[in-house]
């Protein structure tokens, strides 16, 4: 059983990219439901969907990459705030992924959202990660 599930989505993701895999099957929580569709509405992913197999929920997310050579579309994704050590941040000291070139992706009381979105919502929240 993995305890961090965000953690263990973003390793699945990381892993399928280093070896360019077209897909990567995921444990479905709200948490990565809410992630998946963020990483599909900023353009990281092609696309995703649910689906159910034996009583258990997973995820497919169909990764994107570019060029001839199939470079990852997604260069680094970065874990924060961990069970350990959460990360928090005011709305006014939200993170800037190299100067707005990436996102980092921020659980609100509002749901979860990109750290732009929250800027522009005026709340702050935890860091979950950083894409790029």
């Amino acid at each position: 059983m993995v305890t961090d599930t965000i953690s263990d989505m973003l390793t699945r993701i990381r892993n399928a990219n280093m070896v360019k895999h077209q897909i990567v099957q995921i444990p479905t929580t709200k948490m990565s439901l809410g992630i998946a569709s963020i990483l599909k509405e900023e353009g990281f992913i092609e696309d995703f969907e649910s689906y159910e197999q034996d009583s258990k929920k997973f995820i497919l997310i169909s990764l994107k990459y570019k060029g001839k050579e199939r470079e990852p579309v997604i260069c680094k994704i970065q874990r924060i705030s961990k069970p350990g050590l959460r990360v928090y941040s005011n709305a006014d000291k939200l993170p800037k992924v190299l100067n707005n070139l990436g996102i980092a992706i921020i659980s609100t009381s509002q749901g979860v959202m990109t750290n732009l979105n929250a800027k522009k919502l005026g709340i702050g929240g935890e860091v979950l990660c950083y894409i790029w």
